[in-house]
This record gives C-alpha cells, sequence and structure tokens, in this order.
C-alpha cells in the first residue's frame, strides 16, 4: 500500500527536529522566553540588508512572469556566472558557470551529488561526528554508508582508521568544515594529509575516489580562520555549498553543486548530476532567491553575534567543569556529556528547560550538541540553569 522504508522515515524524525517540536510544545506552557532551545542550527542573526533590499528591488523592477518564472534547468546563466567569478576572484580558481547546478539549498546538493555518483556495491565514508541526514541521503541513493570516528581529542580525522576503511568500494567520502556538530576546521595541513591519503588510494585500488564537500559553513569562522578550498588541494573535489547559514535564509532552500573541469570525467558527472536532479525533482532552484543571491554572493550576516555567544558559552562550560574544545566556526559547541548516556543528560538538563540535542545520531555517543545561533540574551538568561546542571554531576 505504500513504502514501509519512507514510512519509517515519516515517522520517526530526526533528534534534532523532535527536540525542535518539543521546545515548541513545552514554550505554550512555560512561556517561550523560559526555552533554553540549542536544538536546531536555525539562524537567529537577522539577514544581510542588501537581502531584504534587493528582494524589494527586484519586486519593483522584474517583471512578474520573469521573477517567478523557470530558469534553466540547470540554474540561470548569470547567477552561475556570477557565482564562478566571485569564487575565482577569492580562490584563484578558473571555474565556468558550465560548473555550477542551482539547487534548493544543500540537502538537495547533497542529495543530487550522491544520486549521481552512485552505482551498485559503492560505499560513502563519512567522518564521525558528522550531520545525521549523511546517512539517510547515501542509502536512499544506494550507498553503503561507513563510518569512520574521529580523534576523540582534536575532533579531527583520524588518519590511521580512515586508511583502513577506504577500500576498492569506496566511491567518495564527505567532509563538512567548519563541521556540525563539532564546530571544527580543517586547517591545511589536515587537507594536505586527507588529500594525500586520497591520492594514494586512487592509486592502489587504480579507481577515482571522490571528496565531497560539504560547506553551508563555510563563511562562519571566528577570528583569523582560515577553511581552505578543497578544490585547490584535490582534482576530484564536488563542492556542494548552500546560501542558508552564511546569508541566514535557512527556510528559503537555495545552493549549488561544483563540479569543476579538474573532476575525472567532469563533463559525464556534470550530466549525471543533472539527470539526477531530474529524476529526483531537483530542477529549477526558485528563481527569486537565485536572482538575489547573485547581488549578494560573498555577503554574510552579522557573526559576531555568535562569536559572542560561543566565548560566553565555552566560559561558562569550563568554568563549571564541563569539557569541550573551543569551536572554531559554525555556531555549534560539542560538549562531553558528564555521564555516559548522553540521551540521560539531555534529560536531566530538560528540568531546567535546557535543550540540548544527544550525539548519537552524529555516530559520536558521549557527547552533546548546543547550537549557540540564538540571542545573546538567551544565552545570558541560560547561565543560571548550566549552574543548576552542573551541581548535579560536579
Amino acid at each position: 500500500m505504500f513504502s514501509s522504508e519512507m514510512y519509517e522515515l515519516g515517522a520517526h524524525s530526526s533528534v534534532i527536529r523532535e527536540i525542535f517540536e518539543y521546545a515548541k510544545k513545552r514554550a505554550e506552557v512555560v512561556g517561550k522566553e523560559n526555552i533554553f532551545d540549542f536544538s536546531i542550527g536555525n539562524p537567529s542573526v537577522p539577514a544581510p540588508e542588501i537581502v531584504n533590499e534587493t528582494i524589494k528591488k527586484l519586486l519593483d523592477t522584474v517583471p512578474a512572469a520573469e521573477l517567478h518564472g523557470y530558469t534553466s534547468a540547470v540554474g540561470d546563466n548569470s547567477v552561475r556566472q556570477t557565482i564562478a567569478e566571485y569564487l575565482n576572484k577569492t580562490y584563484g580558481t578558473s571555474f565556468r558557470k558550465e560548473n555550477f547546478y542551482m539547487t534548493a539549498g544543500a540537502a538537495a546538493s547533497l542529495t543530487i551529488t550522491l544520486n549521481a555518483l552512485s552505482e551498485p556495491g559503492d560505499e560513502l565514508i563519512v567522518l564521525a561526528p558528522y550531520f545525521p541526514e549523511y546517512r539517510v541521503f547515501a542509502e536512499k541513493a544506494g550507498m553503503k554508508v561507513e563510518v569512520v570516528p574521529s580523534d576523540e581529542k582534536t575532533l579531527l580525522p583520524d588518519f590511521e582508521a580512515l586508511q583502513k576503511a577506504i577500500n576498492k568500494n569506496t566511491k567518495a567520502i564527505i567532509v563538512n568544515s567548519p563541521n556540525n556538530p563539532s564546530g571544527v576546521v580543517l586547517d591545511e595541513d589536515c587537507v594536505k594529509t586527507l588529500c594525500a591519503l586520497l591520492e594514494k588510494k586512487q592509486s592502489e585500488f587504480n579507481k577515482n575516489i571522490f571528496l565531497i564537500s560539504d560547506e553551508p559553513y563555510r563563511e562562519l569562522v571566528y577570528g583569523d580562520v582560515e577553511v581552505p578550498y578543497l578544490t585547490k588541494y584535490y582534482n576530484n573535489t564536488i563542492v556542494c555549498y548552500s546560501f542558508s547559514k552564511s546569508l541566514s535564509l535557512p527556510g528559503e532552500r537555495i545552493g549549488y553543486i561544483l563540479v569543476p573541469d579538474e573532476v575525472a570525467s567532469s563533463g559525464e558527472i556534470f550530466k549525471a548530476v543533472c539527470g539526477a536532479g531530474r529524476a529526483l525533482g531537483y530542477v529549477c532552484a526558485p528563481a527569486l532567491l537565485q536572482y538575489v543571491v547573485k547581488e549578494c554572493v560573498g555577503k554574510t550576516s552579522d557573526i559576531s553575534v555568535y562569536e559572542t555567544n560561543r566565548n560566553l558559552l565555552v566560559e561558562t562550560a569550563t568554568k563549571l567543569g564541563f569539557s569541550c574544545a573551543k569551536p572554531d566556526g559554525a555556531f555549534y559547541l560539542f560538549m562531553k556529556s558528564p555521564e555516559k548516556d548522553a540521551a540521560a543528560f539531555c534529560e536531566k538538563a530538560k528540568k531546567y528547560e535546557l535543550l540540548f540535542v544527544p550525539s548519537d545520531s552524529f555516530g559520536f555517543p558521549g557527547y552533546v550538541r548546543i547550537a549557540y545561533c540564538v540571542s545573546t540574551d538567551m544565552v545570558k538568561k541560560a547561565i543560571p540553569a548550566f549552574e543548576k546542571l552542573a551541581k548535579e554531576y560536579f
């Protein structure tokens, strides 16, 4: 009568979404101002003013039939050209508009890419902790998912474990830097080591192994931290990008897939991307949003708010006895649970209206993710609750 596989996905939403929905229900009881919801990566910082200005300008100057009509299935040519020129100027690359496929956000980018690459027997390596939907996307594309835990001290790749995991069936590896849920950034030394390992394994197995760079948080870094542009280090890199976080537009769903010319059989893979987009119904990304990002590419929201929140939470958590690494990017704090069962710790936190996400679904048990993309006022108001929770353990 219906797909049992799809029923299971629909009946059991992600843990993140479950806690997010719990927060909304709980707010109806005690008031939204009394809930400290750190569950979901929903930016609280407004979009840059240029976003609103661009939308108003487009509405006033572009004929409605054009503004709200279809673009080419792969995306508007001028939009793709603008993105290519921006990346070339910023990173010293040589992309063309023909390398880009516009999508409805990062989820669409990843889903399309995995379906475009997948062949029977293929495996995808994910580095834990990882965004839980990677498994959903990959398995639906027909790939077996191989999880490789990162080094627990640094949360950077464990290269010894990764070397053992890569085999003749490995089609691709996903990296996410800055990382969700840890906020860790892969520095240049780490990137070079990773790419050298992949080159070695390509030669060993006489096959192409693709590096999929999932980049919704690329611009969200603090201080003088830089995020290496992976296409410059490894030819078989495919980029999946979203404007959701950089422009604070998570509900608008706009992004792209980048298949550089340097990728093996790049023309054929791009056609496979087009085919996967067609088969999945992901053609012609929202036209209005395409035109918006054309004017706003390279702009970011005011991430100083996130940096302030990060500093407050790291200082509070460590002072109270909790263990966590200071994240260099994104807007997540990955804090070690003071008891083995992170889900049980999260339940105790609920007594104080603190809502965290246990790390089991991220493939890295024993931690909680704290999404600090909230108002600084909420973070400050939550500190007494952290203090009460800490007294139960220290």
